[in-house]
Formats: C-alpha cells, structure tokens, sequence
C-alpha cells in the first residue's frame, strides 16, 4: 500500500523529493509536539478541576466553620448570661447571710443580756 502513496513522487528531482522529506518529517513532529501539547492541556484541565473541587470543599468548610463559629458564641454569650445571674444569685444570698448572722448575733446578745438579768 506504501508503495502507492509513493507513487505520486516518481519522476520529481531529487531536490523536490528532498524538500517533501523535509515537509513530511517537520508534518511528523508538528503531529508529536501537537499531541504532547493535547496531552499537556488536558493534564491542565485535570489540575484545574481538581483545584475547583478542592476551593469548592474548602468554601463549604468555611462555611461550616462560620455556623458553628456562631453557635459557639451564642453559646458562650447564654453561658455569659447564666454565670452573671448565678453570680448575682451568690450576692443576694451572701447578703442574705449576713443579714442572717446579724440577726443571729444580736439575738444571742439579748439572750445573754436576758441571761444576766435572770441571775440577778
């Protein structure tokens, strides 16, 4: 079959058929440059979508990070809250007790003093 595609070239000077070597070698490598460049653009296709799936995965991660970020302080505000009520809750119950052990010392000073005039 080879020999029919050949064909074409008999009777062309030498100079010419050198000249079609030359084309038919610089067709050759055009052919291998152009699939290694096809190679090279899907590779970088490839990367590509592989870069977007991984930006896509981390937009969502942040925004998964962001909402629990914001239950986390709304947390930690009722938490806050609660401590501040606690807390005043301890103050009026400490105030309480010492109201208490006033009263309580005062009492056991009349009852002395009560005490005292029994005896006499």
């Amino acid at each position: 079959m080879s020999w029919a595609v050949e064909e074409w070239k008999e009777g062309l000077s030498a100079r010419v058929l050198q000249k079609i070597h030359e084309l038919e070698s610089q067709v050759g490598k055009l052919k291998k440059e152009r699939q290694q460049r096809q190679f090279q653009l899907e590779s970088l296709e490839a990367a590509l979508e592989k870069q977007k799936q991984k930006v896509e995965n981390e937009r969502k991660e942040a925004t998964t990070l962001k909402r629990e970020n914001q239950s986390l302080m709304e947390l930690c505000d009722s938490l806050e809250k609660a401590k501040q009520k606690i807390s005043h809750d301890l103050q009026v119950k400490e105030s309480q007790v010492n109201i208490q052990s006033g009263q309580l010392s005062s009492s056991r000073k009349d009852i002395e003093r009560l005490e005292q005039e029994l005896k006499r």
